[in-house]
């Protein structure tokens, strides 16, 4: 009698044991709802509202960090070599040869990023203009692409090692000339120029991301006078 008596108690009690085990699993998900939500909002707000009060020339620097050097211009021309070889006998010449050649070389210029120290820039809060100081380009040794030159052999017989010295001999006067030509003024202001878009380009949108707005950037180069 008395075990029946208990009998609907352990019952109760056992439902009672599976109710809140029952709450907590179906909280589970609207907890974790609630946490997704709750991180969405503050990566929301820290992507477009919060402006972290830090230091720009530091997310300046860091977006150069990962790069050691920045190609900012490539240019690509044709450069003439001619070359005259004479062979005889006795210090008499019999046989002349003259090989002329049309050259396409690449020349690349780039920027030393390793070099860029917080010496080089300089931040105006009231303006919220970041300048910029650039080392020198640094000019790439040609490249000639000797597979698609155009040749022009004259001679009344041109031996095997004739035409050898006459390829090779134009082949470093094409280098010298298009070494000379990559340095021509007009040509390093269009690299110029090009280096300071690229920099520009490259420090303006991390800066918007990291929350500094419209952010002026100047850029120039050793030498050149500041901007007024």
């Amino acid at each position: 009698m008395a075990d029946d008596l208990n009998e609907p108690a352990n019952h109760t009690h056992s439902k009672a044991e599976r109710s809140p085990s029952l709450a907590r699993v179906q909280a589970v998900p609207w907890l974790i709802a609630i946490v997704l939500f709750a991180l969405a909002a503050w990566l929301g707000w820290r992507a477009f509202i919060y402006k972290e009060e830090g230091d720009p020339v530091a997310s300046a620097m860091l977006a150069f960090e990962k790069q050691n050097s920045l190609t900012v211009f490539s240019s690509r021309f044709e450069v003439v070599a001619e070359s005259v070889d004479r062979r005889g006998v006795l210090n008499i010449d019999l046989l002349e040869s003259r090989q002329a050649s049309v050259i396409p070389a690449t020349v690349e210029y780039r920027l030393d990023l390793s070099s860029m120290d917080r010496d080089r820039f300089d931040w105006d809060e009231e303006s919220e203009t970041l300048g910029v100081v650039l080392p020198a380009l640094k000019i790439s040794r040609p490249n000639l692409d000797e597979g698609a030159a155009k040749t022009f052999t004259e001679g009344t017989y041109v031996s095997r090692d004739a035409s050898a010295d006459l390829a090779r001999n134009n082949s470093q006067q094409a280098e010298r000339k298009a070494a000379a030509f990559a340095k021509n003024p007009q040509v390093l202001a269009m690299a110029r120029e090009a280096a300071k878009e690229a920099v520009r380009q490259n420090l303006a949108i991390p800066l918007q991301v990291a929350g500094y707005g419209d952010v002026t950037v100047e850029v120039r180069f050793d030498g050149e006078a500041a901007p007024e």
